[in-house]
């Protein structure tokens, strides 16, 4: 565009120079020479104009030039007065916000299969992800992880609450599958280690049993009726062992709770668990493996990650699109969130501005701001030059009147 303008003005002169040697020929050429002489003062004008707000014209120091370099300063300042007053403001945050549904417009984004917002999210949220992970030292985050993690351990009371736990789950009996799967495991530990305990019975029988073989026949009986033991534990429900193990578990319940010395006992249990250099191995070890799985999650090309978080992310956008309630609840917390954003940190975001401009050279400053406006501005070049030589020919016309 500074050609285009800087080319019609050259053309101008040409012109004039064609006209002032032709004008004898033909009264017409006064009205050419006229419009090309005024569009010429009107073209070198507005290029005065215009060259001055960014630099000194022909590099002359011609007061009142360069006005935007000379300038900065003051402009970073009312550029960031400007924003305060009329942007981040409480009134005017309050009053935009209140006539835009956010909450809408994010459930059509998420919702919308053809705009990919979920899976946009999805990727996004799963790529800042693998990058955090990768970028941290595995060993040092780990650690990190590991202290939080027993940090809080630290701070519970762990006696009381595996108590209610335990209490709930007898009262909702659940509890009886555990005791149906401890005496089957029970069952199958005696019938791994029968040998073993066919051994023991040998061993603790006397010399008189031992040499008339009774010992193998106690030793039979013995297993026999463990078998039996347990086989009767697992089928009837109401066994006078299971009863006892019932029995056992609630009294352990109630301890875990109101036991001042078994819950001591249990918090020193757990101090020396978080406190035993294995632990922390075996949390290094797991945390590793943790993390390297997650980074394959996350790795996996789009085709082969699972769709449920994105089908999450757009039911979640159906329902803000759907649900008014909802909408209306959102909207209300992201208008009080924003204007109390404006309100706190308004001050904070105009200095920022102001500071982040006085901070650019005079060059900088320039070149970007007559990068945004500079096309629009050498049309003011063009125009001064045709509006120029219009007033030219309007002028000449008056003269001839006259």
């Amino acid at each position: 565009m500074r050609i285009f303008a800087t080319g019609l003005l050259v053309l101008m002169a040409a012109v004039f120079l064609t006209a002032r040697h032709l004008q004898g020929l033909h009264p017409a050429w006064g009205y050419v020479l006229a419009f090309s002489e005024a569009a010429m003062v009107g073209g070198l004008a507005d290029w005065f104009a215009v060259t001055a707000l960014f630099r000194h014209p022909l590099g002359l120091p011609i007061p009142h030039t360069a006005i935007i370099p000379e300038n900065k300063d003051r402009i970073a300042e009312t550029m960031g007065q400007f924003l305060r007053e009329n942007f981040l403001t409480p009134q005017v945050v309050a009053r935009r916000l209140s006539n835009m549904n956010l909450a809408a417009s994010a459930g059509d984004w998420l919702a919308d299969p053809a705009r990919g917002g979920s899976t946009r999210l999805r990727d996004g949220a799963a790529e800042l992800l693998a990058q955090i992970l990768e970028s941290l030292d595995p060993e040092r985050l780990g650690t990190q992880v590991r202290a939080g993690l027993f940090r809080q351990v630290e701070k519970l009371e762990v006696a009381p609450l595996i108590g209610q736990m335990m209490g709930t789950m007898i009262a909702d009996r659940r509890h009886l599958p555990v005791i149906e799967s401890l005496v089957r495991w029970a069952g199958l530990t005696l019938e791994d280690n029968e040998p073993l305990v066919r051994d023991l019975i040998h061993r603790r029988a006397n010399a008189v049993l031992r040499w008339t073989g009774l010992d193998e026949r106690l030793a039979n009986s013995v297993i026999d009726g463990l078998y039996k033991l347990l086989a009767e534990v697992i089928v009837d429900p109401d066994h006078p062992l299971r009863a006892k193990i019932e029995e056992g578990l609630e009294q352990l319940a109630h301890d875990l709770q109101h036991d001042p010395e078994l819950r001591e006992k249990v918090e020193r249990m757990k101090r020396e668990l978080i406190g035993n250099a294995a632990v922390s191995s075996w949390w290094q070890g797991v945390w590793e493996r943790m993390r390297t799985a997650m980074l394959a999650r996350l790795r996996r090309p789009a085709g082969e990650t699972s769709g449920q978080m994105s089908e999450a992310l757009a039911e979640l956008g159906r329902h803000l699109r759907d649900d008014p309630l909802l909408q209306l609840q959102i909207n209300r917390f992201a208008r009080r969130t924003l204007v109390g954003i404006a309100v706190r940190y308004g001050d904070q975001i105009v200095r920022l501005v102001s500071e982040t401009v006085k901070r650019w050279d005079a060059a900088t400053v320039t070149d970007r701001i007559e990068g945004a406006v500079g096309r629009d501005l050498q049309f003011i070049r063009i125009n001064g030059t045709l509006v120029g030589g219009l007033v030219g020919v309007l002028i000449h016309v008056i003269d001839q009147l006259l």
